[in-house]
């Protein structure tokens, strides 16, 4: 069927509008307009690309937020899981392109610490963890190794250039510097956080997949990759995420909110000093997955109008960008 049908099945009414939104870069999503209601259509790819029940997983934790009062994220209306597709209620609000200030970081705070509250009533099994879960320094390390390796099968002169002078002599540099702070502490880079340390997190989570209301209040997007990881990776990843950069003060103030939601658990504060370099250069190569052909038609499929040239020159300029930018222990700026 096509997304209208769907859509229409979905709402149990006639489509009168649909328009595919812009942005998506894994999931396909549009506007729906019915008589009685305009609805959020979501489409997703299939689970034989990665193995995970992304429609499952969403709609389980949307459906705990709701039951928990949860009002900054959407509802489920309708679910299909043969067309893989979602119905959700439609959250109005713009992109959080700019402007991200010390309000902003404050609700996404404050909604963090709701769902590290909620952990002992949590939303998904504790055998259900988030999407590349990270639960000791050397799982970083091999995911960083696992890029490596993907990319270097493409054999493109300016990617390998990029592998061989900037991604490996990275890798081992900071993979040393982390085992020191860890080991200086008594954590073995081999081992994994214990189940109590961990925490139900929302992984792609950041002002990337927030929309911002009239009034100023943000309302949270995309669940998808829900489930158990060390919290210490999602506060990197927040804090690195190149989709909604921050000024210093504005990441100043989100770390400092992250340490008062996560920080009274222990050793939180030294994993993420610790493991943000590897996790930098981690995000240095998410950003050259356009490089591989099975994910760039992922992006046309969801609806880019550039071309490939263009966004892979683009895509290892933000890659040479993030290394230079977080090449020290413990830097926000």
């Amino acid at each position: 069927m096509n997304p209208g049908e769907i859509a229409a099945g979905l709402a149990g009414a006639e489509v009168l509008a649909l328009r595919q939104l812009d942005g998506g870069r894994n999931s396909r999503v549009f506007r729906v307009t019915t008589a009685a209601a305009s609805y959020a259509l979501k489409l997703y790819p299939s689970c034989a690309e990665d193995g995970r029940d992304r429609l499952g997983v969403e709609c389980a934790v949307l459906r705990w937020m709701q039951t928990h009062g949860f009002a900054e994220v959407p509802r489920v209306i309708n679910a299909d899981p043969a067309s893989a597709a979602v119905l959700l209620s439609w959250a109005e609000g713009d992109r959080v392109r700019d402007g991200i200030g010390e309000k902003d970081v404050t609700q996404a705070c404050h909604f963090l610490a709701r769902l590290h509250a909620l952990r002992a009533t949590p939303a998904v099994p504790r055998e259900c963890l988030a999407a590349e879960a990270c639960l000791s320094c050397a799982e970083v390390a091999r995911q960083v190794r696992a890029r490596i390796a993907l990319l270097r099968d493409l054999e493109d002169p300016a990617l390998s250039a990029f592998l061989d002078r900037c991604a490996e002599p990275a890798l081992k540099t900071r993979f040393d510097l982390a085992q020191a702070a860890l080991g200086a502490v008594g954590i073995c880079v081999d081992g994994v956080l214990a189940p109590e340390a961990r925490s139900q997190v929302p992984a792609d989570f950041g002002f990337h997949n927030a929309l911002r209301r009239a009034d100023g209040q943000l309302s949270f997007l995309d669940f998808e990759y829900f489930g158990w990881d060390d919290p210490a990776k999602l506060a990197a990843d927040i804090l690195l995420h190149p989709g909604t950069p921050l000024d210093s003060a504005t990441r100043q103030c989100l770390h400092g909110g992250l340490l008062d939601v996560y920080g009274g658990e222990p050793g939180f504060a030294v994993r993420l000093y610790a493991l943000l370099p590897l996790f930098a250069l981690r995000w240095a190569l998410i950003l050259l997955n356009e490089f591989r052909p099975a994910w760039w038609r992922r992006r046309v499929a969801a609806g880019t109008t550039r071309s490939w040239q263009e966004v892979r020159q683009d895509q290892l300029a933000a890659a040479h960008a993030m290394l230079e930018r977080n090449h020290a222990m413990g830097t926000f700026g």
